[in-house]
């Protein structure tokens, strides 16, 4: 069994990128994880060619995150995409009232989200139902919402941009200017869009939340 658990960096990385691209084919390997398996810091999966494969890192793991084998083989890690609810605001008018209404309820929720141009999406914690249920009552007229399957990475900002550090190995940490506080309850404090933080196994993470629990 591969044991990869050395961390080198993120594939659009130039060193990394030049890592791959000087590899041998049979020394690259893929696995696709599931945001359960991304967050635990021991994972024993296969990789496309069916290979086992255990993955020991002491953080949260991104689409396109590479680490290395004592071998010097590499490991590329890709998510599975996961269900999310998207909410279209398109051409609606949404007053500020309503926006501040829908934004205190979903809050409360602590749901992860991304704002991109003109919607929102939500993560499907629970079922497309339920999710779907939980908006319904809080849509503004005019505002629409539909699933999709999308990447998990979409709730942690631009996946080049995480920046653990090209040097960083073993217990390596992410940067990324961590601004997610906790208020004294350990609530999130403030509304979280896309390239915001969302806590991981240790309270600190890349990711986004949907805003505060007040």
């Amino acid at each position: 069994m591969l044991v990869a658990d050395d961390y080198l960096g993120h594939r659009d990385e130039e060193r990394v990128a030049a890592r791959l691209a000087d590899a041998v084919d049979g020394d690259v390997h893929r696995v696709v994880l599931s945001e359960v398996e991304r967050r635990r810091s021991r994972v024993r999966t296969e990789t496309a060619a069916d290979r086992e494969v255990g993955i020991v890192v002491p953080e949260e793991l991104a689409d396109g995150d590479v680490l290395e084998t004592d071998a010097g083989e590499l490991v590329v890690v890709e998510l599975a995409p996961v269900d999310a609810l998207v909410v279209e605001f398109g051409d609606a008018d949404v007053s500020a009232t309503e926006a501040l209404e829908m934004g205190h309820a979903l809050g409360n929720r602590h749901w992860d989200l991304a704002v991109e141009s003109g919607r929102a999406l939500f993560p499907v914690a629970d079922s497309r139902e339920r999710t779907e249920a939980t908006v319904a009552d809080l849509l503004p007229p005019g505002v629409t919402t539909r699933f999709e399957r999308i990447s998990p990475a979409v709730f942690d900002g631009d996946a080049p941009d995480h920046a653990h550090g090209s040097d960083r190995g073993h217990g390596h940490e992410r940067d990324g200017a961590h601004g997610h506080d906790h208020g004294p309850d350990g609530g999130h404090a403030g509304a979280r869009s896309r390239g915001g933080f969302r806590p991981g196994r240790d309270g600190d993470g890349a990711g986004g939340t949907a805003g505060d629990g007040a």
